[in-house]
């Protein structure tokens, strides 16, 4: 399998793209001008520190054998990756990828207003109180997992007996739909809701200020997304023939199914725009990418094309209708953090249970895959809520959340990083920053 194993570093590598520079690029274009490279920064600063604590405790506390009443596991067992297999390297490089994009998502949320030391300061504390434990206890055999200890086994029972012994019906979760999207989805709401809206929201509109830049983010998150769904197949069996079978077959299958459930979302998203506003976007498209990609992320290895085509076309829709409810509630998810990847992660896990092939309601095998799809997502939400809430009440109490309110105004970029995105010389040569020239005219930065 020396094939499989320069694959995953492959697919590693491109799971990194999506970071820096796809998501950096996604999020700098939809942010203002005054503030496009302290979103990209957020995720260049995500990536920098997660990297180091992932290989210090997070491997260790996501995967390591000791585990702790199913919910972490221990982070000395393999702290700093003493006494790990070198063979396991490449396994630690994949799914440290995964620890920094969801880390670097919940930035989208709260965009223009926030310190970037108290971001620097969240970040590490997150993956430590939130993202690491719905690792373990999604995919390191934890309590969202077959575990027989675990929720699906204390809901359905379970099969086998000692160490065979399982939950009847396993949570699927192929490559992220609870531990990714969900996370960082209502991770962004709560800081959104605690953090507060920015000065003028809802009032002076805020656009995205180079679209360009956003298309060309969403598709390099595309690209880099088949690293993070096909990279994600754990094999049934240690025979080699019966690996290279199921490597040939399951890998065929999610790229496929990653990339028709996009498209029908692009394609949902911008059907909806065009029947309600009467024009498809370009933001729309990308959103859709983005929407889909989501979607299809836990469901991948589960479904069949077809029902990957139905699950990402309700994905583009409901996504696209769910943007607009921070208008409806008066929460500034900036740049749609929460409609797109927690709704869309919802659409994905819950999906799951009516359009799997195996266990699902539609394909006649009954509900409880469903019931244990909807549990999971539940208690996943009600983990990450509780730890974002308690870490966000703590910052705000010592460092604080947000940049002063002059400084907001003028602009965030200049004032914590000294630089500007845009150095625009007039008559003159007088330079000026794009919140300069943009508020000289009257039109938002």
């Amino acid at each position: 399998m020396d094939g499989y194993h320069a694959w995953m570093l492959i697919a590693a590598s491109l799971v990194l793209l999506m970071t820096a520079p796809g998501l950096a690029l996604f999020y700098g274009g939809m942010s203002r001008s005054k503030s496009v490279l302290n979103m990209m920064m957020m995720s260049f600063g995500a990536l920098a520190i997660v990297g180091v604590v992932y290989v210090l405790w997070g491997y260790s506390m996501s995967y390591s054998d000791d585990d702790v009443a199913t919910l972490f596991a221990n982070p000395f067992t393999l702290f700093g990756l003493q006494d790990l297999d070198p063979s396991a390297y490449i396994t630690v490089a994949f799914q440290l990828t995964f620890a920094v994009i969801t880390a670097a998502l919940i930035s989208g949320a709260i965009a223009d207003r926030v310190k970037f030391s108290a971001w620097m300061v969240f970040v590490p504390i997150w993956v430590t109180l939130s993202y690491f434990p719905l690792a373990h206890m999604v995919w390191g055999g934890g309590f969202l997992s077959h575990n027989p200890d675990g929720l699906a086994a204390l809901v359905f029972g379970t099969v086998g007996e000692g160490a065979e012994k399982v939950a009847e019906i396993a949570p699927i979760d192929y490559a992220g739909g609870t531990v990714v999207h969900i996370n960082a989805g209502v991770a962004g709401l709560v800081l959104a809701l605690l953090i507060g809206t920015r000065i003028g929201f809802g009032k002076t509109p805020m656009k995205p200020h180079n679209l360009p830049l956003t298309m060309i983010g969403a598709g390099l998150l595309w690209f880099g997304w088949f690293g993070f769904n096909v990279g994600s197949i754990v094999f049934a069996s240690d025979d080699p023939d019966a690996m290279y079978t199921q490597f040939v077959s399951e890998t065929g299958l999610v790229w496929l199914n990653t990339t028709v459930a996009t498209c029908a979302a692009v394609l949902g998203w911008l059907l909806l725009e065009k029947i309600r506003d009467g024009k498809a976007t370009s933001l729309g498209a990308a959103s859709g990418i983005v929407a889909g990609l989501v979607a299809i992320t836990p469901a991948c290895g589960a479904l069949s094309p077809v029902g990957s085509i139905i699950l990402g076309l309700v994905a583009g829709v409901l996504c696209a209708l769910a943007v607009g409810l921070k208008y409806r509630f008066g929460f500034d998810d900036s740049l749609d953090v929460v409609g797109v990847h927690l709704v869309g992660g919802l659409v994905g896990t819950i999906g799951i249970g009516f359009l799997a092939t195996a266990g699902g309601l539609f394909y006649g095998d009954g509900a409880k895959l469903l019931g244990v799809q909807v549990l999971v997502a539940v208690f996943a939400m009600l983990w990450t809520a509780l730890a974002t809430l308690l870490i966000g009440l703590a910052i705000k109490a010592t460092i604080g959340w947000r940049v002063d309110e002059e400084d907001e105004i003028a602009g965030i970029d200049f004032v914590e990083h000294g630089e500007s995105g845009y150095d625009l010389t007039v008559a003159g040569g007088t330079r000026r920053t794009p919140a300069q020239s943009t508020q000289k005219e009257g039109v938002p930065a």
